[in-house]
């Protein structure tokens, strides 16, 4: 048995680890710990978590728990966007002459964030663009939520036919996953912690994997610390 701590950098990532993967990687043998939201800065000896892109607090964050858990068997990785990391990000402006190819952008970023960390027991997972792609795999489920909003559902479906795949919808200040599904179904800024969690459990993690290669390519990297410590 593998155990796993997970830095969520949001409460809709959160509440993803929480419903979908902490059950999902128990069946392959991994105990996932409550995800924790990571730290986005640190003020008058004080922590504060979630929302932030700032990277010591970050770093300094995971820094502190793998020190207090050194057993071999201990694993640990996050759930941060690739959409607007914060320019203090371990090689993100050498990263930007990689903008024409997402997908190797992305794992150069994780090599670097690991490189950076210094663990071999930290897998870092960098989400491509953000967490709201995953959603795109299968948007008609926004209508147990938005029942009454079929054209702008449409519209969404449209967007994601578009695309190879979720993860290559951009990351532009306006065409984000995100701000796609806010344009047409506005509630969803003010919903997105619940609403993006649950239609994620609707749309189900083979759907999004096998539409997501990226995040399946971490789902299965995650699945194998169980057989490893076999």
């Amino acid at each position: 048995m593998a155990r796993l701590y997970l830095f969520a950098e949001g409460r809709t990532e959160q509440t993803f680890a929480d419903k979908l993967l902490k059950l999902h990687l128990a069946q392959h043998g991994v105990f996932m710990h409550n995800p924790v939201l990571i730290a986005h800065a640190r003020k008058k000896r004080r922590t504060h978590r979630g929302g932030g892109r700032r990277y010591e607090p970050m770093k300094n964050d995971i820094l502190r728990l793998l020190a207090q858990e050194k057993d071999a068997d201990v694993f640990f990785t996050t759930m941060v966007d690739l959409y607007a990391l914060h320019p203090d990000f371990p090689g993100l402006d050498e990263s930007e002459k990689m903008r024409h190819t997402p997908e190797k952008r992305v794992e150069f970023l994780e090599r670097q964030f690991a490189t950076d960390i210094g663990d071999p027991r930290f897998i870092p997972y960098i989400q491509l663009h953000e967490y709201e792609a995953y959603l795109f795999a299968d948007p008609v489920q926004f209508e147990y939520f938005y029942d009454h909003h079929a054209n702008e559902i449409a519209a969404l479906k449209a967007i994601a036919d578009a695309h190879a795949t979720p993860e290559l919808i951009d990351d532009g200040e306006y065409s984000a996953p995100s701000k796609r599904i806010i344009a047409q179904l506005p509630d969803y800024e003010y919903a997105k912690s619940l609403v993006g969690s649950q239609v994620a459990e609707l749309i189900g993690l083979d759907v999004i994997r096998n539409k997501c290669p990226h995040f399946s390519a971490w789902l299965s990297r995650l699945e194998q610390l169980g057989a490893e410590m076999n």
